[in-house]
């Protein structure tokens, strides 16, 4: 009898199973082992794609900032630019958390993430932004993002109510995990929007003038 054939493999195969594997259950259950079961195939059969685990991580990584989109910053001005920007990167890492702590590692040589911040770093060029306020920019909306996709706050409470006696302002708090859409998006939303107000007076006092002077 003709022996069973394996599935074939492709890279998108292999990092569709990888990132399942730690949506599910976190990065620390993915190895090629196990990687190669849910597969259907040997071990081996995983390195005539990548050579190593960290090749597969980074393929995971990047498969999910690829999601991300960046379009508006060759359509709309800098604050809504960067707006929309943050709102898809929040929801593309908010899908996937689990790959977020390697994933806000830096770009390094994933494709995806380097668009991205070439897309970023050049809308903020663009606008006038200084070369080195525009990294700033970048950097600080990545960190409130991908804090903010790491973890709930209002998950973070316990629902007893008796755990707050103690603590009067907190009387509310059993509460919040019953409400941890809104008040994580509201959350994410107010924060935003203080970045936002607070780089546009930045740039209005700083890049607008020169701005003006130079096209005067």
């Amino acid at each position: 009898m003709p022996r069973p054939r394996q599935p074939l493999l492709d890279r998108r195969r292999i990092v569709d199973a990888a990132r399942a594997v730690i949506d599910a259950e976190g990065l620390t259950a993915l190895s090629t082992r196990r990687l190669a079961a849910e597969l259907g195939v040997q071990g081996p059969s995983l390195y005539n794609h990548f050579a190593t685990k960290g090749e597969i991580l980074d393929a995971v990584a990047d498969s999910v900032t690829a999601t991300v989109d960046t379009s508006a910053f060759g359509t709309l001005d800098w604050p809504a630019a960067l707006r929309h920007w943050a709102h898809s990167y929040r929801r593309a890492l908010a899908a996937h958390p689990h790959i977020v702590p390697y994933l806000v590692q830096g770009p390094g040589r994933r494709p995806a993430a380097l668009a991205m911040a070439d897309a970023v770093y050049g809308g903020l060029i663009r606008a006038g932004w200084p070369p080195a306020r525009a990294t700033h920019i970048g950097a600080a909306l990545r960190y409130f993002v991908a804090g903010s996709a790491l973890g709930s706050f209002a998950r973070g409470f316990s629902d007893d109510p008796d755990l707050y006696v103690d603590h009067p302002h907190l009387h509310q708090a059993h509460r919040l995990a019953g409400h941890q859409r809104s008040v994580d998006e509201g959350a994410f939303v107010l924060g935003l929007d203080a970045l936002l107000h607070g780089l546009a007076a930045e740039y209005d006092r700083t890049v607008g003038p020169a701005r003006q002077a130079a096209e005067g």
